[in-house]
């Protein structure tokens, strides 16, 4: 077990995956309650934490210390932030207690490399960076977690999307159905509900394929679900302006990993992007985009049937 760990990224599952592991590896069940602390550096000053690192351990031979949001670790500037002493963590870093493991955790997108404590603490600890997956890391982590066929886990990233802990939970429903054996395409299509975003891609792909029928169909299915219009209107107005700014950038030259990093979207979510991208025009994209404005207002502002004035929406599809 190494005595520094830093643990950051924006990949929030990752992260608790990550920490969680190492502290089933340090640890066994039994002195977890006793030799676990949690601090918050934005509510505890980092010297508490350290103090409780150089205490030994209770009834054990090993202790957890994590240190949540050590933003002392990036340019973050904050009014109401506690007082942290560095040069108590400096020398921390420098000879840390050889029984415990202090693990820093925050949610940031980067370090700043410049600060000297950072420096000092990015040399000597073992560094976890949890950043989102491209979608063939998407696929490896899947596979990494049961024990699936490949046409079943694109099905699945079709029907649950790409959060982790989303599909974390498939994942374990998937395996207590299918136990042993490996799991089907057949049996994520049984266990795995489409969430709202994945039933407003069908819409979408419907609407692409001009199959108005289908798409009021699939809109009755939500509205009888109880969705609400409003919600509905604005998460196919975002994946409009997604197909239309993949279009436009691919149009430049730009791959889809090139587009996900410049939108900051998931690769994945740029690729459906971009399988539909080709059913309309630049045209008809904005003219979508402009009517979606329309009926949203509507929506606000008028004393109209909602389900009338989404319907009469899809039915602008056809002229």
């Amino acid at each position: 077990m190494e005595q520094l760990y830093v643990i950051y990224g924006t990949e929030h599952f990752l992260m608790k995956q990550a920490y969680e592991q190492i502290v089933r590896r340090a640890l066994p069940d039994e002195e977890r309650e006793w030799n676990v602390s949690t601090y918050d550096c934005e509510e505890t000053p980092i010297e508490v934490a350290l103090e409780d690192a150089e205490t030994l351990p209770f009834f054990g031979e090993r202790k957890i210390v994590i240190v949540k949001q050590p933003y002392f670790l990036t340019a973050e500037k904050g009014k109401e932030k506690v007082e942290h002493d560095m040069k108590r963590l400096e020398a921390y870093i420098e000879k840390p207690a050889p029984f415990s493991s202090v693990i820093f955790v925050g949610t940031y997108e980067k370090l700043d490399e410049r600060k000297k404590v950072t420096k000092a603490l990015l040399k000597k600890a073992h560094v976890i960076v949890a950043k989102p997956l491209n979608e063939k890391e998407l696929k490896q982590w899947v596979k990494g977690q049961c024990q699936i066929d490949d046409d079943a886990i694109d099905v699945l990233l079709t029907l649950a999307g790409t959060d982790l802990a989303t599909l974390a939970n498939e994942i374990e429903k998937l395996m207590l159905f299918a136990e042993h054996r490996s799991i089907t395409a057949s049996d994520v299509r049984l266990l795995v509900s489409r969430t709202l975003e994945q039933n407003v891609f069908t819409l979408v792909e419907q609407m692409a394929k001009r199959n108005v029928p289908a798409a009021l169909q699939t809109l009755q299915d939500l509205l009888r679900q109880n969705e609400e219009p409003i919600k509905l209107v604005a998460l196919l107005a975002s994946q409009f302006r997604l197909i239309y700014e993949v279009k436009e950038l691919m149009k430049t030259g730009y791959g889809q990993q090139q587009i996900a990093s410049m939108l900051g979207v998931h690769p994945f979510r740029v690729k459906v992007a971009a399988s539909y991208a080709s059913g309309f025009s630049e045209q008809q994209l904005m003219s979508i985009l402009y009517d979606l404005a329309e009926t949203d207002y509507a929506l606000k502002s008028s004393a109209m049937d909602k389900q009338l004035l989404l319907q009469l929406f899809f039915l602008k599809l056809q002229r």
